[in-house]
């Protein structure tokens, strides 16, 4: 099962196009693209242009990249920092290329639609204020990147707090730009706030998941994250698995209660269930790239059968 996840058993293109895929971030962006249009659908909104899906794509990226161009050594045993140092000016290129594509939506937002924005409430002006706050606290408020002053520094809390990020940024984003663009006033339903917590909750049981591969590097930095206080079988099987069937009997229960199309819950039974078997799997030791393809992949095969469950069931 390693060797089929391992990176350095593949073709050298291959290699090479996965790892710009992984390493360089591009799948972060592709998922946050997809959980984007799930949570649309999911709210019953069209999806919005592509000039927004290609500004959350490069501005995902860029957040991710932060963290590793900023090494100036790379770790021994970990092969995404040492590829960030051998491929350091064109990650630097790409960087800048992502931060430009964000700046000139920007622009071009507020060159359009400038009117529009000026006419939001201030509870609107702080929904799309609140996410990159909380974004940036997470790599620091001291001024100097992995310092103490960070979030991600108090590991328990550090899942969630990915999870708060990424559950604005997918599900309340989304709405509130389509608002913007076509001139309505941004009216939070009850599914809004529902779906923002059901995001919140998968991704962070994710970032947990993910906190196993990086146990040895918290443990002595002394980041107490789960893994490195509870130890990896309570961790599964008291902190992962719990959150997995909690998340997916809420979900049971909002299908229920809306009485949701027996297709459309088989589908979004399905990553719950994948979420319970990679649990599983992480009893023994995985690759970086089992990690950063099947743990975080788990985001994609939500978005598309959240997708696929509106899509067919319409």
């Amino acid at each position: 099962m390693s060797q089929v996840f391992s990176i350095h058993n593949k073709p050298p293109l291959l290699q090479k196009l996965l790892q710009w895929l992984l390493y360089g971030n591009y799948f972060y962006g592709i998922c946050a693209v997809a959980l984007s249009a799930e949570a649309a659908l999911q709210q019953n909104y069209p999806l919005n242009n592509w000039f927004y899906y290609l500004a959350i794509m490069a501005g995902t990226m860029a957040f991710y990249t932060i963290a590793y161009i900023s090494e100036q050594t790379a770790a021994v045993n970990n092969p995404r920092s040492n590829w960030y140092r051998q491929h350091r000016q064109q990650i630097k290129l790409h960087q800048l290329l992502a931060l430009l594509l964000v700046l000139s939506f920007v622009v071009y937002v507020l060159i359009k639609y400038g009117t529009a924005i000026a006419t939001i409430s201030l509870k609107d002006f702080f929904l799309w204020l609140i996410f990159p706050a909380v974004g940036s606290l997470y790599y620091g408020f001291n001024g100097s990147l992995g310092g103490k002053n960070t979030l991600r520094q108090i590991g328990w809390l550090k899942p969630f707090v990915i999870g708060f990020c990424w559950a604005g940024v997918v599900t309340i984003y989304p709405v509130l730009f389509y608002t913007i663009t076509h001139h309505l006033n941004f009216t939070p339903e009850p599914v809004l706030l529902r779906l923002f917590i059901k995001n919140l909750m998968f991704i962070a049981v994710l970032c947990i998941m993910f906190d196993i591969k990086d146990y040895a590097v918290d443990h002595n930095q002394q980041v107490k994250t789960f893994v490195v206080q509870k130890g990896l079988r309570y961790t599964i099987f008291s902190i992962i698995i719990p959150l997995c069937l909690l998340g997916l009997g809420s979900f049971l229960l909002l299908a229920w209660q809306l009485h949701f199309p027996l297709l459309r819950i088989v589908l979004n039974t399905i990553p719950f269930i994948c979420l319970l078997v990679v649990a599983f799997l992480l009893q023994q030791r995985r690759s970086i790239f089992f990690y950063l393809l099947v743990i975080d992949g788990l985001m994609l095969v939500k978005a598309i059968c959240g997708c696929l469950g509106m899509w067919l069931t319409q």
